[in-house]
């Protein structure tokens, strides 16, 4: 049986494509043809009411880091608002999460994932 074996695009819309793309280079690494380390990718669909992310979107990008606090530090460095909920987000079995939003209103979910 055929199956699909990654996540090929995550394709969403901008006011300002250039400044938005420019802006997930310079603070998280991410270009336009970005090759991702391998590892665990999670796909779930979320009830419709959940208050898990804004109510006005339809989806929410979790991007894996290797080293949350040092994300952390890099982000606020460039005053970028950074949410963390250590005693809600902090877990030996799902690992670390903090949140931030893109130019846009965008948010993104960071996580560190459990070590192996």
């Amino acid at each position: 049986m055929a199956k699909v074996t990654g996540i090929g695009g995550i394709f969403f819309r901008a006011r300002d494509v250039g400044a938005l793309a420019a802006w997930y280079e310079t603070h998280l690494g991410v270009t336009e043809v970005w090759t991702q380390e391998a590892g665990m990718t999670i796909f779930a669909p979320f009830q419709h009411g959940t208050d898990y992310f804004p109510a006005d979107k339809q989806w929410m990008i979790n991007f894996r880091v290797d080293d949350l606090d040092a994300m952390i530090g890099q982000l606020e460095a460039a005053g970028i608002a950074v949410e963390t909920r250590p005693d809600e987000w902090d877990n030996p079995q799902t690992g670390r999460f903090a949140r931030i939003h893109d130019p846009e209103g965008n948010q993104i979910e960071l996580w560190e994932p459990p070590a192996q």
